[in-house]
């Protein structure tokens, strides 16, 4: 499912017009990412939990030639699934 596909869920749901749902959904994804970016985790009960990583630099290997290559260190967005979340896909 895509951004627009999710959107048209929510309006159909949530009886709102298409460009209202949108709007919802992106003010929601702009706030995740905001508190992300200022380190906070975003839970959303039941579904799961949202937290920003820090990854060290490190070696890593290209894969065409095999030669060792240095990553440097960077953050990355992790998510933990809540267990309705796991219930719901089990």
């Amino acid at each position: 499912m895509r951004k627009p596909e999710l959107a048209a869920a929510i309006a159909e749901k949530a009886d709102l017009t298409k460009d209202q749902a949108n709007k919802v959904l992106n003010a929601l994804l702009d706030e995740i990412t905001g508190a992300l970016n200022r380190k906070d985790s975003v839970t959303l009960v039941g579904f799961g939990t949202f937290v920003q990583r820090h990854r060290g630099a490190r070696t890593g290997k290209n894969p065409q030639t095999g030669q060792p290559v240095k990553i440097k260190a960077s953050n990355t967005v992790a998510f933990k699934p809540g267990k309705a979340l796991k219930d719901a896909v089990n």
